[in-house]
C-alpha cells in the first residue's frame, strides 16, 4: 500500500511540474547566460567595497526578471527562461554550486508566477536568509549598501525576503527603509518584476557553505559599526554577559550542563541574557558596553562585530564544529579572543544539547 501511496504522489508531482513547464516554459542554462539585452551589470568602483579576495562587486538588473525559490537551497534568478549565474544561488548538500545544478532545470518553476510593478531587489539566499540573525547582518543587509553604490535608494519599490522579524525591520530603520515594502519570498515563490536588481554574493563563493562565512570582507564590519553602532539603545545591563542559546530551536552547540556552568558564571558577575529578547538597538548596545562575553557557537556571537576593541570573548564549541567564523571576526575587531573546544557528542542522544563544559576550563580562564 505504501508504494503505490508513493508511486501515485510520484505521478502528481511530475504532472503538476508539466503543468507549470507548460505555462511559465523550460528553464534551461547557457554558458552564456549573461549575454542578453535585458541585463545590465555595473561594476562597483568603490576601493573600499571589494569582496575577501579584493575582487569588486558587480550589481546586475534584469529588465521582466523572474525569481524562483524553493527556500531551501536554491534561488533561481531568470531572464526569459535562462537562468543567470554568478547570482542565482545553489547550496548542494551544503556544498555551493554553479546555476547548472538548480533544481528549476528539472522541475521548472512550479508555483503561480506573481508579478509585480516597479523595482526589487533580491536578498533571497535559500534556508540561511530565513531568519538566522548572523546571515541577516552579514549576506543580506550588505547588499542593500551595494545598491545604494549604483542606485538611489527613492527608486527601490521592493525587497524580496522572507517575511522580515521585529529585529529586521529594526535594522531597517538606520538604512531609510522602515517604509518599504517586502515581498514575502515563503508566500511568493515565484514573482516577475519590471526590474529585477541582484547583487554579487557578500562572502560565499564556491566550496562547503559554511565554511565560506570566514571570508568576511573588511568593509562589511566598519560599515555594520557605522552604520548600527551609533544607534544603540541605552539600557541597564552588565558589561560580563554569558550568551543564553537556550531558547534556539536546534539543540547543537548548546549546554548538558548549563545549570553548573550558569551558577559559576553568576558567582564570578555574569549575567544571563537571552539576546532575542532584546530589541536590536539593545542587542547593539549590550555588546557594545560588553567587557567580558562568553557563550557556544551560534549566531548571538554575531555581536561581536558591535564590541570595542580588546573586549574578552570565551566561545565554546564541540571539535567536530570546524567554523573558524568567530575567531576572525574577533580578529578584525581587535578583540582577545578564546576558544574552548569540546569532545564532539550526539545530539540525538542529547536531547538537551552537544556541550558538556567542564568548569576547571573556565576557571583557567
Amino acid at each position: 500500500m505504501k508504494k503505490i501511496k508513493k508511486l501515485l504522489q510520484k505521478i502528481f508531482k511530475s504532472f503538476f511540474q508539466l503543468i507549470f513547464k507548460l505555462a511559465y516554459g523550460k528553464i534551461i542554462y547557457n554558458k552564456n547566460n549573461l549575454d542578453s539585452s535585458e541585463i545590465s551589470i555595473q561594476t562597483i568602483e568603490n576601493k573600499y567595497i571589494i569582496d575577501y579576495f579584493k575582487k569588486k562587486y558587480k550589481i546586475y538588473k534584469i529588465i521582466k526578471g523572474r525569481i524562483y525559490t524553493d527556500n531551501v537551497e536554491n534561488v533561481a534568478i531568470i531572464d526569459k527562461k535562462k537562468i543567470i549565474d554568478n547570482i542565482s544561488f545553489q547550496q548542494i548538500s551544503g556544498n555551493l554550486m554553479s546555476a547548472d545544478k538548480n533544481i528549476c532545470l528539472n522541475k521548472g518553476t512550479p508555483r503561480i508566477k506573481k508579478n509585480f510593478n516597479g523595482r526589487v531587489l533580491s536578498l533571497a539566499q535559500g534556508a540561511s536568509g530565513n531568519f538566522n540573525y548572523y546571515h541577516w547582518l552579514f549576506d543580506m543587509l550588505p547588499k542593500i549598501q551595494l545598491y545604494l553604490e549604483i542606485y538611489d535608494i527613492k527608486d527601490l519599490d521592493y525587497l524580496y525576503s522572507h517575511k522580515l522579524k521585529n529585529y529586521q525591520i529594526q535594522a531597517l530603520i538606520p538604512l531609510g527603509l522602515e517604509k518599504i515594502n517586502i515581498i514575502d519570498s515563503q508566500k511568493y515563490r515565484h514573482i516577475q518584476s519590471d526590474e529585477i536588481i541582484c547583487t554579487d554574493p557578500i562572502s560565499y563563493n564556491s566550496g562547503y557553505f559554511s565554511e565560506q562565512s570566514k571570508f568576511i570582507p573588511l568593509w562589511v564590519v566598519e560599515w555594520l559599526r557605522n552604520t548600527f553602532l551609533e544607534c544603540a539603545k541605552k539600557f541597564t545591563c552588565n558589561d560580563k554577559i554569558f550568551i543564553d542559546r537556550s531558547g534556539s530551536v536546534s539543540k547543537h552547540c548548546q549546554f548538558i550542563n548549563d545549570k553548573e556552568i550558569s551558577e559559576f558564571l553568576v558567582n564570578k558577575g555574569f549575567t544571563k541574557y537571552k539576546t532575542e529578547n532584546l530589541n536590536f538597538f539593545e542587542e547593539v548596545y549590550l555588546f557594545q558596553n560588553a567587557n567580558y562575553v562568553i557563550g557556544s557557537h551560534g549566531a548571538g556571537l554575531a555581536n561581536l562585530v558591535f564590541c570595542k576593541k580588546g573586549t574578552k570573548i570565551i566561545e565554546i564549541r564541540p571539535k567536530n564544529y570546524t567554523n573558524t567564523l568567530y575567531s576572525k571576526l574577533s580578529d578584525i575587531n581587535n578583540l582577545d579572543y578564546r576558544l574552548i573546544s569540546t569532545d564532539a557528542m550526539e545530539t540525538q542522544s542529547q536531547s538537551n544539547g552537544d556541550i558538556q563544559l567542564d568548569i576547571n576550563h573556565l576557571k583557567n580562564l
